[in-house]
């Protein structure tokens, strides 16, 4: 009977452990949201074939920002890329069985990444060439996606003799996507320049990869502080992204009274301003005006990282009360309903050559948007933080917020 017990502990155990990653890696925002990368065979070589790879971004919010995406994958034998255009790997490798045309890389687990919008037109192809920046499918679907072509020897070069690539990865650039193994589907059928003609690739394979907290595992990056119109205010929680304001500049922080020479911009290692929350992102919610019928919201938005220029920034904000929202000023909006008819999230993203780029911390490091509301008198009070949102998130990610017991009271 006590082992039985033991077993039983055990299996439960494994299955919680197992449920746990299903869930973390589940997004409950954004349930069918996925990036799916696209192999298409256009034409057979001598000793392989030609593929024009294109990663689609199917998110609606969560995007790819600098310094852009890396994609990985082994080779399934001793396959080699002989060329490539829109893309380039991250090393050649030992390349030294060949001579006389030395291949472009040779290594078993290569890793590709995008070429800059500088790059001469004679490398380019078409959806190449960004920096490795993917947008999301709500904000910019004509740029959700990015292609580069290769050319592979040492390979099958039929539908029968050729090997799929396998342990594919999506780095962008941290982890925090899973990709499950290559499908082989239908192959893609293209619409020439004309839209006169349709030809098809010769092969085509699908790689879907989804976003995982679990494989994540990131401190936050943003923290919220509260305000009524009277002044009252709850700040950033101490310490909700990393050690307090004593720290240097060799701990990762800058004094903001102090003289900075900008540095090297778009790397993953924030600079920020030394504060209370050490947070790159500060996001204020406002409560400004109460009116009889209408109540309005200002949101401020600052940047404290002076290594990151963060285009194309969104917000996913939820709150009980987006169904009687009126007029959004300052930012484009879409409500987010995947999961039931109720609109109480709200996605809210930057308008193009107006702010759609938040600037790095300094004097333009901030945008200011408003809502304003129609009040439901049944619904809306000012007491008990309703007037507050009970989550926020920074592309993508979640943003630390002050506690109940510390939401300011209305004087």
């Amino acid at each position: 009977m006590n082992f039985l017990s033991k077993s039983s502990v055990l299996l439960l155990f494994v299955l919680c452990c197992t449920s746990f990653t299903s869930t973390e890696a589940y997004d409950p925002l954004d349930p069918n949201g996925n990036i799916t990368i696209k192999w298409d065979v256009v034409n057979w070589t001598s000793d392989g074939y030609v593929a024009v790879v294109t990663i689609y971004n199917y998110q609606q919010y969560r995007h790819i920002e600098a310094p852009g995406w890396l994609l990985g994958w082994t080779w399934a034998n001793n396959e080699v890329i002989w060329s490539m255009f829109g893309g380039q790997t991250t090393e050649q490798g030992d390349c030294s069985r060949f001579k006389g045309k030395i291949p472009r890389c040779c290594k078993k687990s290569p890793t590709v990444v995008d070429l800059s919008p500088r790059t001469p037109r004679n490398q380019k192809i078409a959806n190449c060439c960004k920096g490795g920046l993917i947008s999301s499918m709500v904000q910019d679907p004509a740029h959700a996606a990015s292609s580069f072509q290769l050319s592979v020897g040492s390979a099958g070069n039929t539908n029968k003799t050729f090997r799929i690539p396998k342990n594919i990865t999506l780095n962008t650039p941290g982890p925090g996507y899973a990709c499950v193994p290559a499908k082989i589907v239908r192959p893609t059928r293209f619409l020439s320049a004309d839209k006169r003609r349709i030809t098809q690739a010769l092969m085509t394979w699908n790689i879907t990869c989804t976003y995982s907290q679990f494989l994540t595992r990131k401190a936050p990056t943003c923290c919220v502080s509260l305000s009524y119109f009277n002044k009252a205010i709850a700040p950033c929680p101490t310490s909700s992204c990393g050690r307090g304001k004593n720290n240097t500049v060799s701990r990762g922080c800058v004094d903001p009274k102090s003289p900075h020479v900008p540095g090297q911009r778009n790397i993953i290692t924030p600079l920020v301003q030394c504060t209370s929350h050490m947070c790159p992102i500060k996001i204020q919610w406002r409560l400004k005006l109460n009116y009889k019928d209408y109540w309005r919201v200002t949101i401020t938005i600052t940047n404290l990282n002076y290594h990151m220029n963060y285009t194309q920034w969104n917000l996913i904000v939820q709150h009980p009360n987006f169904d009687n929202l009126m007029q959004v000023f300052g930012s484009k909006y879409k409500a987010l309903t995947s999961l039931s008819t109720t609109n109480d999230t709200a996605m809210l993203w930057g308008i193009k050559h107006y702010n759609g780029v938040l600037m790095q911390a300094g004097r333009y490091g901030i945008v200011r948007l408003e809502l304003l509301f129609r009040k439901d008198k049944a619904t809306f009070t000012s007491k008990k933080g309703w007037a507050f949102p009970h989550r926020i998130y920074f592309n993508g990610d979640s943003c630390v917020l002050p506690p109940p017991y510390a939401h300011p009271l209305v004087a």
